[in-house]
């Protein structure tokens, strides 16, 4: 199902998934898909465009009423990227989803920086079950060090459309301090938490990926040999993804 809603006064896309009836069983618990910050050649209006095929997926094979979106500044959504309107986003995201499909639960999933705010967001919100992290960032530093070549990079590939966004640089930029996914993940603990990365990635460091886990103190890591930074197109890592989440929802 196609949808939109509202979050901060921008319409943000959504894709939504029911499981097939009377496959899931009672009280099926929703999952939300959370894309990352465009990177090399791909612009921000085709972020998350193969997302609604693996939503597809975990409604069918595992049984979750599953969500994507696309953040503020990205695909056909409307507005500008900043950190604190993509965590707006991602809270307003789970409103939605349980408005809408009546779940009481919540797992988040989330490549590279969707990762890293599904952390942040989940930390702070009991409905939050679970966060599955793939190719996440533990901090966002090198975006607070150079935040007028991020500002810029975010508008040529079109993440930034509104001339004179933003009407504060300190505001915008403030944020990448703000949120700290490391600290964040001591905080999601106990709750389940799987970390996964390619140990060829060239855009995140694995280190990130281990540090995230050991302040979790028990995520699940998985580091795999051979892959790089799009996990998402990695057969082994959507895999280990669907038993994961068969095991969250199991438990």
């Amino acid at each position: 199902m196609d949808d939109t809603f509202q979050s901060g006064g921008q319409t943000l896309a959504c894709y939504i998934k029911h499981p097939a009836v009377g496959t899931a069983g009672p009280n099926p618990p929703g999952m939300i898909l959370c894309h990352g910050f465009p990177i090399g050649p791909i612009d921000a209006r085709r972020s998350a465009g193969t997302f609604p095929q693996l939503v597809d997926r975990i409604a069918y094979e595992v049984g979750y009423i599953a969500m994507t979106f696309t953040f503020r500044g990205c695909g056909t959504s409307t507005g500008d990227f900043s950190l604190q309107g993509w965590i707006d986003d991602l809270r307003a995201a789970i409103d939605h989803l349980m408005r809408t499909a009546g779940v009481d639960r919540v797992v988040l999933v989330g490549t590279n920086t969707g990762g890293s705010l599904a952390v942040c967001v989940g930390a702070d919100d009991p409905r939050v079950h679970a966060a599955g992290l793939l190719s996440p960032r533990a901090d966002f530093d090198d975006w607070a060090d150079h935040p007028r070549r991020f500002l810029d990079h975010a508008r040529e590939i079109g993440a930034v459309r509104t001339p004179g966004f933003p009407s504060s640089m300190d505001d915008w930029s403030r944020a990448f301090r703000r949120f700290r996914p490391t600290a964040a993940a001591r905080r999601f603990a106990p709750r389940p938490m799987l970390v996964m990365h390619g140990e060829d990635d060239d855009s995140v460091p694995t280190s990130d990926g281990r540090q995230l886990a050991q302040a979790h103190g028990s995520a699940e890591l998985c580091l795999l040999s051979g892959a790089g930074h799009r996990l998402r197109h990695d057969p082994r890592a959507v895999a280990i993804l669907l038993g994961w989440l068969d095991r969250v929802r199991a438990a």
